[in-house]
């Protein structure tokens, strides 16, 4: 049978109580046995009849009192002086009397304090599940709440694009004739070229808001590293350099292959190095180091639910800046949707709650540490592929 842990001090005080209690009866009989005639030593019986009950077993107390009423008696064993008899029966028999009142009264008070007790253990049980209960209603309030405003800003944001996919249509059409003129220079082509993509992106996007609801699905595929990071980084370059923050970008060259949507890892990288660069002071730095290293059991699980041929390996993407840091409170929001830090007008707060949507739909994730004036940094980690050799670094 097992015994709960919160038991074990209660048993070992009990023990201890019926001991005293054993050894108080034991010097109580042995004064009787050593001064039968008086009388006033058998109302000592009362003390252990008081501990017995403080155990609060009944068995045990009619055990005491039989004991204390028995031992109260054996004074009439010994010889006494003629015509005395009578007056010591009834004597011992008021002592008898007293210990059964005792005992009555002893265990009635204790046996009040255990309903007591089991009812204020009630009370709390009841109070703490009351309090459950209101955080699970007031959780299921925020989420209810969260996918109202959800819904209003899908709806706005339908009717927005439905506004903008024309004039859109017409600027990528009019870089594309830019593009071709007989003047234009290698580095203005470049950048022409940089714009004509990110329309691209743009309609894109506009296209998967007006066909559904919901968010076009990843469709992602094993690809080199490099052809997914670099897109964004070549975009937020020149963001960076007005603002004379130093961006680094190391890629090593034995990195295995990722799973990626192409489309959707470069929103996710805009988005994180848009955050770092609001968050950076002129004359920082923010760094993007990617590398690969083994995947625990459960990144291996997740990540096999999406990419069967993964590697047990994963990669990742740090992205560190020197900025302000965010404080413990904000970081355990940063992921809701519509929480910003950002001032009114500058952030909707969806970034890096879509962001992460979008990487566990990759079988990866997405983490945030961050430290008030250490600035902050975001890690995407993604399934891996080995296809040749490859530097992995062991998981601390």
């Amino acid at each position: 049978m097992a015994v709960s842990v919160s038991t074990i001090p209660m048993l070992k005080q009990n023990r201890i109580v019926l001991s005293i209690a054993g050894a108080v009866f034991l010097a109580i009989v042995v004064l009787e046995m050593a001064a039968p005639a008086n009388v006033v030593g058998a109302y000592g019986f009362v003390l252990p009849i008081l501990l017995v009950a403080t155990v609060r077993s009944r068995s045990l107390m009619l055990v005491t009192v039989v004991a204390c009423v028995v031992a109260t008696y054996m004074g009439l064993i010994q010889p006494t002086k003629p015509g005395r008899l009578q007056s010591a029966v009834i004597n011992r028999s008021v002592v008898a009397g007293v210990l059964m009142v005792v005992a009555y009264i002893g265990m009635t008070w204790e046996e009040r304090k255990t309903r007591e007790e089991a009812a204020r253990a009630a009370l709390a049980r009841e109070t703490e599940n009351l309090l459950k209960a209101n955080t699970q209603l007031v959780d299921a309030k925020d989420q209810l709440n969260r996918s109202e405003r959800l819904a209003a800003v899908g709806q706005l944001v339908a009717s927005v694009a439905h506004e903008v996919g024309t004039p859109l249509h017409s600027i990528a059409w009019h870089v594309q004739a830019l593009a071709e003129e007989p003047g234009v220079t290698p580095e203005m082509k470049k950048r022409v070229t940089v714009i004509d993509e990110q329309l691209t992106r743009v309609v894109r996007i506009i296209q998967d808001l007006l066909s559904s609801t919901r968010q076009r699905q990843p469709e992602p595929t094993w690809l080199p590293v490099e052809q997914v990071i670099s897109p964004a980084a070549v975009l937020m370059e020149p963001a960076f350099h007005a603002k004379e923050i130093t961006m680094t970008v190391e890629i090593p060259g034995d990195l295995p292959l990722v799973w990626a949507d192409t489309e959707k890892m470069h929103q996710v990288l805009v988005n994180v190095l848009a955050n770092a660069l609001a968050a950076t002071p002129p004359h920082g730095a923010v760094s993007v180091l990617v590398g690969a290293r083994a995947a625990s059991s459960e990144e291996l699980d997740r990540g096999r639910q999406v990419a069967d041929a993964m590697s047990p390996l994963v990669v990742t993407v740090a992205v560190r800046d020197t900025g302000c840091g965010m404080p413990e409170a904000d970081v355990q929001k940063a992921f809701e949707p519509f929480f910003t830090t950002k001032a009114v007008g500058t952030g909707t707060g969806l970034g890096l709650f879509l962001s992460r949507e979008t990487v566990l739909a990759h079988g990866g994730s997405l983490v945030l540490e961050s430290e008030t004036g250490r600035g902050t940094t975001v890690t995407v980690t993604l399934p891996g592929l080995k296809t040749e050799p490859t530097r992995v670094t062991e998981r601390a």
